[in-house]
């Protein structure tokens, strides 16, 4: 049986192929799928040329990297704006009724989690207690908040709050010292005073 010549009974189309009792019909593929085809190898041709050949574009992870420097600059001087952090500055900080309300509302909102409600500790350690993880002073504190700990698998909070929550959290933080919340967790860490 020729190729060419076969006609499949349920078909008006010619056969062009015929392998192992299986017919082949010669048909055209739909023209949306052939744009689509061409269009794709067009825009690759000109994405290749754009930024490989010509070096005209940006790379996605350049400009990601020159975002997140431009985010880093803005950020320290928005630092620079606040000031040095010091433990006078946490301290009285730790005396403002505006701020503490601040850094209370943020802590109920977001620290709770970790170390239940007053601080007493849940998955994270207890802040009402002497015993401390880290140093209890007020610039450790925010450093902690603002950084993290990875090792205690605390996440750092200063970019998702901003400095001046990071501030008050950490001076609210700081009145919790030595309270002594009943039902609190174990001590964990040294004790200080």
């Amino acid at each position: 049986m020729s190729s060419k010549s076969a006609k499949d009974p349920d078909s008006s189309e010619p056969i062009v192929h015929e392998y192992d009792g299986i017919l082949e019909a010669d048909n055209q593929l739909p023209r949306w799928w052939l744009v689509t085809l061409f269009g794709t190898v067009v825009f690759a041709a000109g994405y290749w040329q754009y930024f490989h050949s010509h070096g005209r574009g940006e790379f996605p992870s350049k400009e990601y990297a020159r975002i997140k420097a431009a985010e880093a600059a803005a950020e320290a001087e928005r630092l620079k704006e606040f000031g040095e952090v010091t433990p006078e500055m946490l301290l009285t900080l730790s005396k403002d009724p505006a701020t503490i309300e601040q850094g209370k509302a943020v802590f109920e909102q977001i620290c709770v989690t970790c170390h239940a409600a007053g601080g007493k500790g849940d998955i994270g350690p207890n802040l009402t207690d002497k015993a401390w993880i880290h140093d209890p002073g007020p610039v450790s504190i925010y450093t902690i908040v603002r950084n993290g700990s990875p090792n205690q698998q605390m996440s750092p909070w200063g970019k998702t709050l901003g400095e001046a929550k990071t501030r008050s959290v950490a001076a609210y933080a700081l009145t919790l010292k030595n309270t002594n919340a009943p039902g609190g967790k174990a001590p964990q860490g040294d004790k200080s005073e």
